[in-house]
């Protein structure tokens, strides 16, 4: 992992040009460097021996308190010492102004060595750059530094048992107490959040809470819709205005522990907010403003999910690839067939199985470049051209969730394969792989949910104008490619890109939603093909050279257009053609 990694990062990305830029002028390739190996070695190190133990050992309450395997706040601890959880802020917040790049890749080595143990860094700091972001002076001080510090842990709070994903439904109520709080207007929170991954723990004296409520209008109804969601710090226990812990159990409880089939690591939980007085709760930005402030943090994890998704295919496929090389089993076809007597071969020198690791190095590496690219992009948003890497960004955050979601976990059920009846056994790690993995199609938002979002607004918004930008990349780099010995796969994703775009305008030609939409995820699978294509075909021009490394790039990209990217055609199909018969299905026909 680590030579493509650089290989990404420096040879493609050029991400030591960033250092020009004044916010990363302290830094170099060395510092770069730096941070992947402490980074490396500490997931190597204290996070990679407990996944297994995280995984037999789910979180369990004692009617007190959850308790956690022995040794995970000592893992998390040396992740908060390496300052991580701070790595892309300003270093007047105590961070090292480092690019999202290679924060990204840094955290990656820890999504790969225990994803469940990651994922309370994740939310963390996700959780605190939105107060960063969004919250007051005093605010970030009390809440967002002290998160940043990995003195508190966060969560984010969404979903609730009636309403899922359907934000709109909500219905936790947030009544104002005291417009004059120092930490801000406070009110009392009541209401059920469900699926909080990270919601109870002992792991820090104190947990973060931001929680999406609604505040009643005037006649004491909530507001129908989103327009009534506001969002608000909610404190596991209760502080006072300098932020320090008053010893007060703030009004939100555990009802329960989510026993799940894999993400075992990482305490999943319905939370119960205002059984008794209410929870005491800080508003954060404006009443009405929740879901705006929210989505900075969503779509940082968006693309964390998508990385972690991507991780946990690459470990499956380094696994499946060392067992191929060590197993022997068969032997090789000759001119008159088998010889029996003659000494079996490794499984690797069968060409099925070189399809399977194939066809995982294509998905992972390719989901590998996909994350890092739109990390990259979140560094242009911030230091060079934020216009382009906006509109860049609108159309990829969700095959940045959705497509290594997806790839990835197939993935690791054909490193399942390659192993054989061994790897559908708990002896080897990659049927755990697998089961942590399929979550990742599901938490921030369902294959679904990105398709409606990407077919319904981003395609189509302000007339296409982020559809054109992709574009406009994407044929700059088949315009290289045609010069080169790549223009047979140039051809073939442009045709493609075509398709793709006639698919766009065919689905909206009659203006009907339901039309259109009835077939958006076929359509997101198309555009995520679409767009790893065209990043293997860009990443092949980067691999010169007759190194092992650049030949197997260059393998897994031919791989990937020979046998993945004509699958586009069959899925824009139904989409161009607007097919109906999802939506004409009745359900009493089931």
């Amino acid at each position: 992992m680590r030579e493509q990694l650089d290989f990404l990062l420096f040879d493609w990305l050029k991400v030591e040009t960033l250092c020009a830029r004044p916010r990363f002028a302290e830094h170099s390739r060395e510092t770069f460097t730096a941070v992947l190996d402490t980074c490396e070695r500490i997931a190597r190190e204290r996070f990679a021996p407990l996944n297994r133990l995280v995984d037999a050992q789910e979180p369990q309450f004692d009617g007190q308190q959850v308790r956690l395997p022995e040794g995970v706040g000592a893992a998390l601890a040396a992740y908060v010492e390496s300052g991580m959880l701070a790595a892309a802020q300003d270093m007047d917040a105590g961070g090292m102004q480092l690019p999202c790049t290679v924060e990204m890749a840094g955290n990656a080595f820890f999504s790969k060595a225990s994803v469940g143990l990651s994922a309370y860094a994740m939310l963390t700091s996700g959780n605190a750059n939105l107060l960063m972001a969004h919250g007051t002076p005093r605010q970030r001080e009390v809440f967002a530094r002290r998160e940043l510090a990995g003195e508190w842990f966060g969560t984010m709070c969404l979903s609730e048992p009636q309403a899922g994903s359907s934000l709109s439904d909500i219905t936790t109520r947030a009544e104002l107490e005291d417009e004059a709080d120092p930490l801000g207007p406070r009110y009392r929170l009541r209401g059920h959040k469900m699926w909080i991954s990270g919601g109870e723990h002992e792991l820090t004296p104190n947990i973060v809470h931001l929680v999406l409520a609604k505040i009643p209008g005037p006649d004491g109804k909530l507001v129908p819709g989103t327009r009534g969601i506001s969002l608000f710090i909610v404190p596991k226990w209760c502080v006072d205005g300098d932020g320090q812990l008053t010893g007060v159990r703030n009004d939100v409880q555990l009802a329960g522990l989510n026993h799940k089939l894999g993400y075992r690591g990482t305490t999943n939980c319905l939370l119960n907010f205002g059984e008794r007085a209410g929870a005491v709760g800080y508003l954060v930005g404006q009443p009405g403003e929740g879901l705006k402030c929210m989505f900075h943090m969503m779509n940082e994890a968006r693309i964390g999910v998508g990385t972690g998704a991507v991780m946990l295919g690459m470990a499956g496929y380094e696994a499946s690839l060392e067992y191929a090389r060590q197993r022997p089993q068969g032997r090789a076809m000759g001119p008159a067939g088998k010889d029996a007597a003659a000494p079996q071969i490794p499984i690797i020198e069968h060409a099925d199985v070189r399809r399977m690791l194939l066809a995982q190095k294509s998905y992972v590496e390719g989901g590998l470049a996909l994350e890092l690219y739109c990390a990259r992009l979140v560094d242009e948003l911030h230091t060079g051209d934020a216009a382009t890497a906006q509109a860049l960004l609108d159309v990829l955050i969700p095959i940045a969730k959705s497509w290594p979601s997806e790839w990835c976990l197939e993935a690791n059920s054909l490193a399942i394969q390659v192993l054989g009846g061994y790897g559908y056994t708990r002896d080897f790690p990659v049927e755990q792989y697998w089961r942590d993995n399929r979550l990742n199609m599901i938490h921030e938002g369902t294959h679904g949910i990105q398709a409606l979002d990407l077919l319904g607004r981003k395609v189509v918004q302000q007339g296409g104008a982020s559809m054109a930008a992709l574009a406009a990349r994407v044929q700059a780099t088949l315009e290289r490619a045609m010069q080169s010995d790549w223009a047979a796969q140039s051809k073939q994703l442009a045709a493609a890109l075509a398709l793709l775009g006639g698919a766009t305008q065919q689905a909206w030609s009659t203006d009907e939603p339901t039309e259109a939409l009835a077939n958006a995820v076929p359509y997101l699978q198309a555009f995520g093909h679409t767009v790893v294509a065209w990043l293997w075909l860009d990443v092949a021009l980067a691999s010169t050279g007759n190194g092992a490394g650049a030949q197997g790039r260059q393998a897994a990209a031919r791989y990937f257009f020979a046998y993945e990217l004509p699958k586009t055609a069959a899925w824009l199909d139904v989409v161009a053609r607007r097919e109906s018969v999802c939506r004409d299905m009745r359900p009493d026909w089931f």
